[in-house]
Order: C-alpha cells, then sequence, then structure tokens
C-alpha cells in the first residue's frame, strides 16, 4: 500500500540523509556485530548473537520503511502553492482568540513537525482545522485540553 507524502526539499533531503547514514553506517555495524559475535563460539547459547540479529532486524524493518516512505515522497513546488487560503507548507499568522496571543506556524508534512521551529503538521488537530481557512476566518478547534479558536491573520507562502 502506498501513501503519498509531500514535503519540502529541505525535508526530503533530511529523509534521504537519514535513509543512507543507516544503509551506510548501520547495516556495516549490525554485521559487524553479528560477525563479532558469531566468532565467539557456540551460536546457540549465545545471546549476543541473538541480540545482533534483532538489532539488524530491526534496522532492516526501519530501512525498508523509509524507502518505502522515499518512494513515495512528492516535492512540494513551494512557488505554485495559493496564498489566497491555507495549504500545506502555509505559514500562518493567527491570533488566538482566547487569549488574544498571536502565533505564526508553518504548515508541513508530519514527518517535519517541530513545534520548537513553529512547524506543526497538517494532520494535527490545529492543523487540521486552520486548512481552507482564508484571512478573517476564525478556526475553531478542538484539542484534547477544550476548544480554542484562532483568527486568521495573514497567510504567506514558504
Amino acid at each position: 500500500m502506498s501513501n503519498v507524502s509531500y514535503y519540502t526539499a529541505e525535508g526530503l533531503k533530511k529523509l534521504k540523509a537519514e535513509l543512507n547514514h543507516l544503509r551506510d553506517v548501520e547495516r556495516p555495524k549490525a554485521s559487524q556485530a553479528i560477525a563479532e559475535a558469531r566468532d565467539k563460539g557456540d551460536l546457540s547459547e549465545n545471546a549476543e548473537y541473538d541480540a545482533a540479529k534483532e538489532a539488524q532486524g530491526l534496522l532492516e524493518m526501519k530501512i525498508a520503511r523509509l524507502e518505502n516512505t522515499v518512494a513515495n515522497a512528492r516535492l512540494i513546488d513551494e512557488s505554485q502553492l495559493d496564498t489566497s487560503k491555507v495549504l500545506v507548507l502555509s505559514s500562518v499568522k493567527l491570533k488566538n482568540q482566547n487569549n488574544g496571543m498571536e502565533m505564526t506556524y508553518k504548515l508541513v508534512a508530519e514527518s517535519e513537525a517541530d513545534l520548537k521551529a513553529g512547524k506543526i503538521s497538517v494532520n494535527s488537530p490545529i492543523g487540521k482545522g486552520l486548512l481552507g481557512k482564508k484571512v478573517g476566518d476564525t478556526a475553531e478547534i478542538t484539542v484534547p485540553n477544550g476548544a480554542l479558536k484562532f483568527e486568521i491573520l495573514e497567510i504567506t507562502r514558504g
């Protein structure tokens, strides 16, 4: 089953770098750990060998998952985005109607989300609540702590 995910150039580059690191650095380390454990004698009673094989299996699963993600990744051309409404990769300036605070978030793919950097996932409750809204709209969003109301002040690209 293919799940298409949309990425910025930066996000896709990070994903590919992680995949290359796992293939080029971690995979040889796992093979080396298995070889060292194998050299220690009887494999039927060698817990170190079993642990190394299990770690290799988990690593291979992670590599396969990342390969699938990269294969189904689509690069978003930010210059083609509509700034009249909130979409993925929109930067949105909001005013919290509950406390008057203003904040700016960039809506990104789930794998690129980083709240400290002001990047929230389009799949998060706030991200879903903002999608499709226009400047001047009010987004009423239910979050685990209750309900929030945000006024959309500005939408920019990137």
